[in-house]
């Protein structure tokens, strides 16, 4: 796999924050095994929230972008088709082991698979949902071309992710550990306006979600 690199929109404390592949590999490897306890409590209202609202639109096939450990896998409703991808091959036997543990027939597939180019045909699914993988991949924007790609013409494109604040104490904090990127694997300073254009921000849908609107649902009908 080419090594691809985003700079981040440039930070005020003049400090290099870019993201690749291998940061993002080597981060998940380490999260692997307690990303369940760790991220798991305070992204679940955020991750059921995003699940409800895949269960309410309408189509039955579903693509899961970044889905990790399998934590949304059982919320999803049984008439839904489930195909899950992610990069991090040990998150992705998490989710196989959840996915055999509870039964989860509704979960088709698990793939290990680049989210910015995924394979799949064109129009192979109704929704696309990213959950906490914008601000992960090295170029959200190649990341919305790659998943409006794969949806049909009138399905929906969901993302759950924090996004950062324009301003305010959140603004500085979130620009402080903005250098600690690599490690975290993820940008904690990413930007909604780094993923959609000027266009798409004026028709999106936008809902924070607790704890605190920590985490933004957002909602692009394609």
């Amino acid at each position: 796999m080419a090594k691809q690199t985003i700079a981040a929109k440039a930070d005020p404390f003049g400090r290099d924050t870019a993201l690749d592949t291998a940061s993002i590999l080597e981060a998940y490897r380490r999260w692997a095994g307690i990303y369940d306890t760790v991220f798991g409590g305070v992204s679940s209202v955020a991750r059921r929230r995003a699940v409800a609202t895949v269960n309410r639109l309408p189509g039955r096939d579903v693509l899961e972008v970044g889905v990790g450990t399998g934590l949304a896998l059982p919320h999803y409703t049984r008439d839904k088709r489930i195909t899950g991808i992610d990069l991090s091959a040990p998150m992705l036997q998490r989710a196989r082991e959840r996915t055999q543990r509870n039964r989860l027939h509704h979960v088709v597939a698990l793939h290990e698979m680049d989210a910015e180019a995924t394979g799949f045909p064109d129009a192979s699914f109704d929704i696309a949902a990213a959950m906490f993988v914008a601000s992960v991949v090295p170029n959200p924007s190649r990341l919305l071309a790659e998943m409006r790609r794969v949806v049909r013409p009138g399905g929906n494109i969901l993302f759950i992710n924090h996004f950062a604040a324009e301003k305010g104490p959140r603004w500085w904090v979130e620009r402080a550990m903005a250098p600690a990127s690599r490690a975290l694997g993820w940008h904690p300073d990413f930007a909604m306006a780094a993923m959609f254009s000027p266009e798409d921000l004026a028709r999106i849908e936008i809902r924070p979600v607790p704890p605190f609107g920590l985490f933004t649902l957002v909602r692009l009908a394609v």
